[in-house]
């Protein structure tokens, strides 16, 4: 699963990128460095506790482990690159524990991405856009309150269990923490609730799975923690108004 492995850990000279036509996926992190480029329509963009609206030709610098999440409006169709920290590892080690005060850039004209067929191609287009980022913006120290930890341990937790059955009382007991103060801060901070973002991570996976899989259906659902097939389709179809098979046939 491309989009929900754990992005620059398994690889040095991770380089991935795939298209997503009307998608949207909760907030989330990971080590990896993602770009997202918008070729058509509009983007919500969420990085940290700033809101983006991008637009055709709106380019995202999102730093490994901001916080991110975005959701298409009325309609979207954008690429997301992925790509490994060790792959640029001067800009890298230059600007560890560093973010930038403003991730969007602008890119004019077709973004051809299937031209970067060797690590040196994809090192020079990646280290392009780290050289307009830094002409454009400033950057300042990562700043993580006690809070924030928290949630950011919750997410992981997330990650690395989400095709397992658990409720954010056993996150909490794992990760020992007190559940009723884990549920208030998840829901402050998030603006939902956590079984309101576990059912929105793990439909986003599914539709992932869906349009760029031959899985079938019962095996998205198990694949994505729905051990209830009736349940995986019930949640579905109330996040995407489509039931899975519906979903998939969309152009």
């Amino acid at each position: 699963m491309v989009f929900f492995e754990k992005h620059g850990v398994q690889s040095k000279e991770l380089f991935r990128f795939f298209p997503l036509k009307n998608y949207h996926f909760p907030r989330h992190f990971h080590r990896a460095y993602e770009m997202i480029f918008i070729n058509e329509g509009n983007l919500s963009l969420y990085i940290d506790q700033k809101e983006y609206l991008l637009h055709k030709n709106d380019f995202v610098f999102i730093f490994n482990n901001q916080m991110h999440g975005f959701s298409s409006i009325d309609y979207s169709e954008i690429t997301i690159i992925l790509f490994s920290p060790e792959l640029i590892g001067d800009f890298f080690m230059k600007f560890k524990g560093l973010i930038p005060n403003d991730n969007v850039l602008h890119f004019d004209g077709k973004l051809d991405l299937k031209k970067l067929n060797s690590i040196y191609s994809q090192k020079s287009f990646i280290y392009g856009v780290c050289a307009d980022l830094i002409n454009k913006t400033t950057f300042d120290p990562i700043k993580q309150s006690s809070k924030t930890k928290v949630i950011y341990k919750t997410l992981l937790y997330v990650e690395e269990h989400s095709s397992e059955d658990f409720t954010l009382k056993v996150v909490a007991k794992q990760l020992n923490y007190d559940y009723p103060y884990l549920s208030k801060l998840f829901s402050t901070m998030m603006n939902m609730s956590f079984t309101n973002y576990l059912n929105n991570y793990r439909i986003s996976q599914a539709c992932y799975l869906l349009k760029n899989t031959y899985q079938s259906i019962d095996e998205v659902a198990t694949n994505c923690g729905y051990n209830n097939l009736r349940t995986f389709h019930r949640n579905f179809s109330k996040i995407t108004s489509h039931s899975p098979k519906e979903y998939r046939a969309l152009d």
